[in-house]
């Protein structure tokens, strides 16, 4: 069965509790969900192996991030947890990229690759949940000191894996600022 009759009134269930569908908390998972389902689309179209292998990581990595969002207030467990060792893995990925992959002085437009786009395209969602987890952060919601530092290091390497594709499609990346002649 894929439905259960219990969400029509307009409300949801976190483990440990009952929400409207549009608190914080479900709205903040569901962001997530929307960020995993744009980075599986972005790694069906990636070219490099590499790409895809760091996305199914980063994916598995947002479904521990929504269940541990998906605990009530005050529900503790410590299953379903980001760690700083889910952040180091991130930032060491995104230098090893970085240092493979030279980027200019100027914002890139995004759209040179259709995996590139895909890439941009996830990035803008992973942002906007992390805006999301710094409110719930900041009201006191959640406790975990590492949310914030992923999805903040998350947006840098989606970056970067956007640029690697743009790179193995042969293209270069158009400067957001048209150059003068």
């Amino acid at each position: 069965m894929f439905y259960t009759r219990k969400g029509d009134q307009g409300y949801t269930d976190l483990l440990g509790g009952r929400v409207p569908k549009y608190a914080p908390r479900p709205e903040t998972y569901g962001t997530l969900d929307e960020a995993t389902s744009a980075i599986g689309l972005a790694r069906a179209l990636a070219s490099s192996p590499r790409t895809r292998e760091i996305l199914v990581r980063i994916q598995r990595d947002l479904y521990v991030m929504m269940a541990e969002l998906a605990f009530a207030p005050g529900v503790e467990q410590q299953r379903y947890h980001i760690t700083a060792e889910h952040v180091e893995r991130v930032e060491r990925e995104t230098d090893q990229l970085a240092a493979e992959v030279p980027l200019g002085r100027h914002f890139i437009l995004p759209g040179d690759s259709v995996a590139g786009a895909a890439l941009d395209l996830a990035r803008t969602v992973v942002r906007r949940a992390e805006r999301l987890v710094a409110k719930l952060y900041h009201d006191g919601e959640v406790h975990n000191d590492q949310l914030l530092p992923y999805l903040n290091r998350l947006s840098s390497l989606l970056f970067i894996l956007a640029r690697f594709e743009d790179r193995e499609a042969g293209v270069t990346p158009t400067p957001a600022k048209e150059e003068r002649h």
